[in-house]
């Protein structure tokens, strides 16, 4: 059965919907997730209502960052921005990706495709070798569906869901 956020969606819209919630499910120390278009603006979260429930079902007491998903995706379009800028300063090439290991917990950035991000907060207790592995399928499977068409499907649908509008 469909989920109630992914009713009217694509087929793609729905498979990347799923594999989000798949990789909160899956990989222990897991706190939220979000996929940012190379502009920055958010195309898909862990906050969705399907996923933020299977997240509260594994752990109660943790929580994600202090703020939404617009703030995780807000850093880690930064943190994308900044690791590119200091790519090419340096000239070695594109960014593959980036992690910050903080005393309370981890952030991963990892590119998936034309200036797109997977943003990946972590517990402190996360394995970070089994998230960087996790996220890097992610991206392998997410990388060639997302198409400007499919980026511009996951902005209205968080638009719609935002204001409560249907699809």
């Amino acid at each position: 059965m469909t989920a109630p956020s992914t009713f009217g969606l694509s087929s793609e819209a729905r498979n990347l919907h799923w594999l989000l919630t798949n990789l909160v499910e899956e990989v222990p120390g897991i706190l939220s997730v979000a996929v940012v278009s190379s502009d920055g603006l958010l195309l898909l979260s862990s906050d969705s209502a399907h996923v933020a429930e299977a997240r509260e079902a594994r752990t109660r007491q943790r929580t994600g960052p202090r703020g939404s998903a617009a703030d995780l995706a807000t850093v880690v379009s930064g943190i994308g921005s900044l690791t590119v800028g200091a790519a090419r300063l340096m000239d070695y090439g594109p960014v593959k990706h980036t992690m910050v290991a903080m005393d309370e917990g981890s952030l991963f950035v990892m590119s998936i495709s034309d200036g797109s991000l997977l943003g990946v907060h972590g517990s402190a207790e996360c394995d970070m070798s089994v998230v960087a592995y996790h996220m890097a399928l992610f991206v392998g499977r997410a990388g060639h569906v997302l198409t400007p068409e499919l980026r511009s499907e996951l902005r209205k649908s968080l638009e719609n869901e935002s204001t409560g509008s249907p699809r």
